[in-house]
């Protein structure tokens, strides 16, 4: 489903700030797969969610959507084949439109545009079902502007955006980060609900070690702009926080990178 190779991006080459921020990485997700990504600040996690979407263009190598070719597709046009949840709520919604005109403005993403308006009484019925997944009554507030909302709310409603039209990729960048705890565990329980019902291919950033080991079928560590350690299967399923920081340890005995760098 999703193929990365030999991916290489540096930031200010040449000058005293060059900071290599993925150095020749690959990386493979076949479809349904549920991949959670760690490591600290700086170790290229939202770089590579960035080439992804084709809001950074690789110095070199391949990325691959379904076996197309994506280095040259804009990032505009990747949004048929990607969803897309970011950290801060704000992000992802209009405010001064309403609950139906933002799910309306997510569904045109995949359909053929034309100059019929977007909330027709069919899609009305179709975003309510939709709105009804969140368990948040939601749906009662359809005509409601999106600034109205609090931030779980939104979260939740960006969630529910990237997801509904079924995309090709899903890429959650730290999606829970500014949430308090509640919030937090209501959008994670969500992100599970949906991603497990739609089978969607999904590419997670997180800082919460214990989120990272709970979900997904695959996680992956990252420093300095490469994969350095990977689990799936049942070592991901045996992963605890303690065995996860064994690992670290075991594989960054320069210290470069602390374990609190990975925590929240």
């Amino acid at each position: 489903m999703l193929q990365l190779n030999q991916i290489y991006k540096v930031f200010n080459e040449g000058s005293v700030d060059e900071k290599i921020a993925l150095n020749n990485l690959s990386l493979t997700l076949k479809e349904g797969d549920f991949v959670t990504v760690i490591g600290s600040n700086g170790a290229g996690k939202s770089t590579l969610l960035n080439v992804i979407a084709g809001r950074i263009i690789p110095d070199d190598g391949e990325v691959r959507i379904k076996s197309k070719l994506m280095n040259d597709v804009k990032e505009y046009k990747r949004s048929r084949y990607i969803g897309r949840v970011f950290q801060d709520p704000m992000a992802g919604t209009a405010p001064t439109l309403s609950i139906e005109e933002n799910l309306a403005i997510a569904y045109s993403r995949v359909q053929q545009r034309t100059l019929k308006p977007g909330v027709t009484a069919k899609r009305k019925v179709f975003f309510k079902e939709q709105l009804e997944l969140l368990g948040l009554g939601l749906e009662n507030r359809v005509t409601a502007k999106v600034g109205l909302l609090s931030g779980g709310e939104r979260q939740a409603l960006s969630l529910l955006m990237a997801t509904f039209t079924k995309p090709d990729i899903l890429l959650l960048d730290e999606h829970t980060a500014a949430l308090d705890p509640s919030r937090a565990e209501l959008i994670t329980n969500l992100t599970k609900k949906l991603v497990e019902s739609g089978k969607l291919t999904t590419l997670m950033i997180t800082h919460n070690m214990q989120q990272a080991v709970d979900l997904g079928n695959r996680l992956i560590m990252m420093d300095k702009g490469n994969i350095v350690f990977e689990a799936e299967g049942k070592q991901k399923q045996g992963l605890t926080v303690n065995s996860l920081l064994e690992e670290f340890a075991k594989i960054k005995s320069d210290s470069s990178l602390s374990d609190k760098a990975l925590l929240i």
